[in-house]
């Protein structure tokens, strides 16, 4: 059997369907299919069951893709031990990071990271949606969420501290909240998720009892450099991910409020997100490491209250 056909039925059963198995290997939809034709041509057997969104794998088409992935995964295995045999590690990896995170502290990383290992060519996609790690053939995320899909192996990076903030000059002309409902009252900038109401959510003190108030952001991006510009343009209050604003609130550039509250918006941690079927090269293990020894030590916090 050609490897290469074998290789096209296991991405064709990791992504699910023809459609996303043809975006991954950068072929058409009608050339996947053809050449998957041709396999079980070729083998006498019905390897996969399609319909017209999904592809489920017979019962000898679910044999062939456990052989087939092992078999693959020995051969990336040498693959890697061959290219990583003289004096630098070499390989590729691609890595899906937030783009607010990517701008903030992960673009002077990943170009520590380049010098380092000169030989390693990084794939950096910046996008902020939860991605399916096999159908965008990506071996490293990070995502910042709640809890991690069952899916993955998720290895924390820390907890993200959420800021409620404005410029002097906002404050100056327009009362500080003091509880979260105040909120309301006031212009919010700030992302929002798409199709859904803006809920932030809080503790004050030492009380467990959560609040949460509902917001229609006046201005909301997927973009915090653009959000944080317009907070500094005095435009209104923000709601940001301490690490996106650190450097601001230390020049007193911006002002924190409600700070006895602890806030959370989206997600609540930073994490590391791999496949756990996928075989990971020397590459891909020497960026893990790296990003989080470097992420964990650069890290921001506030202070506990």
């Amino acid at each position: 059997m050609d490897l290469n056909a074998l290789r096209l039925f296991v991405d064709i059963v990791d992504a699910g369907n023809l459609s996303a198995a043809a975006r991954k290997l950068r072929m058409t939809r009608a050339n996947v299919s053809y050449r998957l034709k041709a396999l079980e041509e070729e083998l006498g057997v019905q390897l996969l069951r399609r319909t017209t969104r999904h592809v489920e794998a017979t019962p000898v088409g679910a044999g062939l893709y456990e052989h087939g992935r092992n078999i693959l995964a020995e051969v990336a295995a040498a693959n890697a031990l061959i290219s990583n045999l003289g004096n630098t590690l070499q390989g590729h990896v691609r890595l899906s990071v937030p783009t607010g995170l990517g701008h903030a502290l992960l673009s002077p990383l990943l170009v520590q990271f380049k010098h380092r290992y000169p030989d390693i060519t990084l794939d950096v996609v910046f996008d902020n949606r939860v991605h399916n790690l096999v159908s965008e053939d990506v071996e490293v995320a990070l995502r910042i969420i709640s809890t991690p899909p069952d899916s993955v192996v998720a290895t924390e990076i820390g907890v993200v501290d959420w800021v409620v903030c404005a410029s002097p000059a906002y404050l100056a002309a327009h009362p500080a909240p003091l509880a979260l409902g105040d909120l309301r009252s006031h212009k919010i900038v700030c992302a929002s998720p798409v199709g859904q109401k803006l809920k932030a959510f809080g503790t004050r003190g030492q009380q467990e009892q959560r609040e949460q108030v509902s917001l229609d952001p006046a201005l909301s991006s997927e973009n915090f450099a653009f959000l944080k510009d317009a907070v500094l343009g005095d435009v209104g209050i923000g709601i940001f991910p301490l690490y996106a604003i650190a450097r601001e609130l230390q020049a007193g550039l911006l002002t924190p409020v409600l700070t006895d509250y602890r806030i959370s918006v989206f997600g609540s941690r930073l994490y590391m997100l791999t496949l756990p079927n996928r075989y990971q090269t020397m590459a891909t293990r020497c960026l893990l490491t790296f990003l989080k020894t470097e992420l964990q030590a650069v890290w921001p916090r506030l202070e506990q209250r």
